[in-house]
């Protein structure tokens, strides 16, 4: 995969702008829309955003020593997008990863994974 993968923790919270932006704006630009949302723009989430038509996004996100952003256009297709509703929407790292490969990041679910205890 290219893209931020390999540079975004996998423990990490993402969150996926529901409505589209003006996609123009630079990582300043975006950062001002995470901080208007009220969340903190360099908590380390991905914060992801999406073009109106849906064939673009941006991701932006704080790895502790600067903001860093990524671009992608898709040439054929739409990225898989929820309807315009709640501010923002959590993903896990596996649905980040199907987004920014133009999957469909909703049928990708999280396996319940249990701590192992100690026989005794």
């Amino acid at each position: 995969m290219s893209g931020p993968g390999h540079m975004i923790a996998s423990d990490v919270k993402v969150f996926l702008a529901s409505h589209p932006v003006d996609l123009r704006k630079g990582p300043d630009g975006l950062l001002s829309l995470v901080r208007d949302a009220e969340s903190d723009p360099f908590s380390g989430a991905p914060y992801v955003f999406r073009a109106k038509r849906a064939d673009r996004l941006k991701i932006v996100w704080f790895d502790g020593t600067g903001v860093c952003l990524f671009s992608k256009r898709l040439e054929k297709n739409a990225f898989c997008w929820r309807r315009a509703g709640a501010n923002r929407i959590r993903l896990n790292y596996a649905q980040l990863l199907a987004l920014i490969d133009g999957l469909d990041w909703k049928r990708i679910r999280p396996l319940d994974v249990r701590r192992p205890q100690s026989v005794g």
